[in-house]
């Protein structure tokens, strides 16, 4: 349906502007993270739910995808940095990797941290239609989203994040 005539399109831009506005609002700063199910490698489940009272970093990535290889050895620094402080982290790798390249990289660079398979798409989908990578979120311990990372992050910026989320009760 057609919109009526006396609606110009400059006022239907602005509406979508500020209703796109508001939405990335809520999910930089008030999100929570949905309540996914994260099936590890060797076929074992892990919830959202189960790490609660835990900063969690999600990591959505790709074997394919040159960012990801590159910022990986970051990554395990990071986690290796703070994993003693109560971080938790998981790397879902995309359905469109292939799962033998996943395990082997996973083998390889031995990852210490959980490498999850989102077979279907579903996870990618929960998190916001995730379809760049690498995509990072970091969760508060309450749940709730703190960042949302686009591409490789300012790994001192996400430091200093991690830092501080992980000092609060």
């Amino acid at each position: 349906m057609a919109a009526p005539t006396w609606i110009k399109p400059a006022v239907i831009g602005a509406v979508l502007l500020a209703l796109a506005g508001a939405g990335f609002m809520t999910l930089n700063h008030q999100a929570v993270a949905p309540a996914s199910t994260f099936t590890k490698l060797d076929g074992q489940p892990l919830t959202m739910q189960s790490m609660r009272g835990k900063v969690v970093m999600v990591n959505f990535w790709a074997t394919s995808c040159t960012t990801c290889v590159a910022e990986m050895p970051q990554m395990v620094d990071t986690y290796n940095k703070f994993k003693g402080q109560g971080l938790e982290f998981v790397a879902v790798a995309m359905r469109y990797d292939r799962p033998d390249y996943v395990v082997n990289f996973t083998q390889t660079r031995k990852l210490p941290f959980v490498v999850a398979y989102d077979a279907s798409g579903a996870l990618a989908k929960s998190w916001g239609d995730v379809s760049m990578t690498p995509t990072t979120f970091v969760i508060g311990k309450d749940g709730t989203i703190l960042k949302r990372y686009l591409g490789q992050p300012d790994f001192a910026a996400l430091h200093t994040l991690l830092q501080g989320a992980l000092s609060k009760s």
